[in-house]
């Protein structure tokens, strides 16, 4: 399900939680912890995949541990002609690990991760001179102070 909200009861609500928590979590756990087979949490699961509820399973990996520990914000603005083409060569860009389209002063919010300053600079530089885009404002994150990848299910 590309988008609207999906019909999800209470059952996958749980089962969404056991995997946010672990993706690992084998299936008996769960189907014991909620008083179903395994067999009813395997084809809910399946049935979530299918649906696009569940994106896919992925490790949540240290950026500081992997060389990434330099995170930047930018805001960009862009010629609205090119806007199409400057969200499709930024989302080819493999520093730039977010991208939102924005309304406001600026057209889009990236969020960025290096190395070092020297790789901040060279993908800056390389976002200032993509073909459509006006101007850039760049933020250092000093520090996070939260940043959660689970969602809260209601």
């Amino acid at each position: 399900m590309a988008s609207g909200k999906a019909s999800l009861d209470y059952i996958d609500k749980k089962i969404l939680e056991f995997l946010q928590d672990n993706a690992k979590t084998p299936y008996s756990r769960i189907a014991e912890a909620l008083g179903i087979s395994e067999a009813t949490v395997h084809l809910r699961i399946k049935k979530m995949l299918q649906s696009g509820v569940i994106k896919r399973f992925q490790a949540i990996v240290d950026p500081e541990k992997v060389g990434r520990g330099i995170t930047a914000i930018v805001a960009i603005t862009a010629s609205p002609q090119k806007y199409e083409a400057v969200l499709k060569r930024l989302a080819e860009l493999p520093d730039v690990y977010e991208i939102y389209d924005v309304t406001g002063e600026y057209y889009a919010i990236l969020k960025i991760r290096v190395g070092s300053r020297e790789e901040l600079a060279r993908i800056i530089d390389e976002i200032g001179s993509i073909n459509g885009i006006e101007g850039t404002k760049t933020m250092f994150v000093l520090r996070t102070v939260k940043e959660e990848t689970r969602l809260r299910i209601t």
